[in-house]
């Protein structure tokens, strides 16, 4: 029994030292790993952390020596990830994940109208959504800041699972199965071909179509500007010309779609744009606009999140707006 209750003794002693030398990691500890893993660079890493080189330094050189592990290689002027290194790195990001989520749940529990919220649109979307959504949540909720994050829509679900964004908007599909979404708005992806084109008494009614449906079939020799294949309109565009046994000739590919329609509309090829997207491009020549497939081509319009994540109650009501305006 003695000697039960010493080995208990040295074990909760052996535990308290630990605790007080500090080998349990602090949520700073994280995200300075984070930084030089997301920057590769020291001296960066510690710019976007406001500390000093130095300071960086020596921070990573008693981690890696209490840890007994090196977390980063250098090659030239890179910190480039070992396996160990790796496995911190994605683990430290569920913690501060976590962590965040926490202080969000916390926050909303005794009803703190003040925090950060974290949102991701991509670019083209972000242009006419974000004029007329944060000014009306700002007036609801002016403690509230707000990150704004545009980028290409194949970066957006990676963005999500990192922690950069809380929330994101764009059109399925979703390829991680660890991102959520609630649907916001189901939109119509239609042709887009110049006024003066020799298809444009080609179209006819069809049930179920806003627009005149065309037979992509009548397009074969057309050629087409094409968003990158990473871009979901692109998905979208692609299933279509599969289920149509339809082989496309593309003239361009590029991510801007204002540049497309307005191509489209001079006669320089045909192009497929989402029926949102149409209502904000100040064409300076009106184009035609067709629907196309089985009967039309549509997508959904979602906000995406982690799935499992705790979405906070300013983030449900930046969705809510979203929704109205959409």
């Amino acid at each position: 029994m003695f000697q039960e209750n010493r080995g208990l003794l040295d074990k909760n002693r052996t535990e308290g030292y630990l605790i007080e030398k500090g080998d349990f990691m602090d949520f700073r500890d994280l995200s300075y790993v984070l930084a030089i893993a997301k920057t590769q660079n020291i001296t960066k890493a510690a710019d976007s952390l406001y500390v000093t080189q130095p300071t960086l330094t020596k921070f990573l050189q008693n981690l890696e020596k209490e840890m007994g592990q090196k977390l980063f290689r250098k090659l030239g002027n890179r910190f480039v990830l070992t396996y160990a290194g790796e496995r911190y790195v994605a683990k430290a990001t569920e913690i501060l994940n976590l962590k965040k989520e926490l202080d969000q749940e916390m926050g909303d529990i005794i009803k703190q109208n003040a925090g950060r919220l974290k949102i991701a649109f991509p670019t083209m979307r972000g242009t006419y959504m974000l004029p007329c959504t944060l000014p009306i949540f700002h007036s609801l909720y002016p403690n509230m800041h707000l990150d704004i994050l545009e980028a290409h829509s194949s970066l957006l679900e990676g963005m999500l699972l990192n922690g950069e964004a809380d929330l994101a908007f764009f059109n399925l599909p979703v390829k991680s199965p660890d991102i959520d979404y609630e649907i916001i708005s189901h939109e119509e992806v239609v042709l887009v071909l110049a006024a003066d084109h020799p298809l444009k008494d080609a179209g006819i009614k069809k049930e179920g179509c806003k627009y005149p449906w065309l037979d992509l079939h009548l397009l074969a020799d057309e050629p087409f500007i094409l968003q990158p294949p990473g871009q979901r309109t692109r998905q979208t565009v692609d299933q279509l010309f599969k289920i149509c046994h339809f082989h496309p000739q593309v003239r361009l590919q590029t991510s801007n779609i204002s540049a497309a329609a307005e191509l489209a509309s001079r006669g320089y090829a045909a192009c497929f744009v989402t029926e949102t997207h149409l209502k904000h491009i100040p064409f300076k020549q009106q184009p035609l606009f067709f629907s196309v497939g089985d009967s039309n081509t549509t997508v959904d319009f979602v906000a995406a999140f982690r799935k499992g994540s705790y979405l906070s109650y300013h983030a449900q009501e930046y969705i809510k707006i979203v929704r109205d305006f959409t």
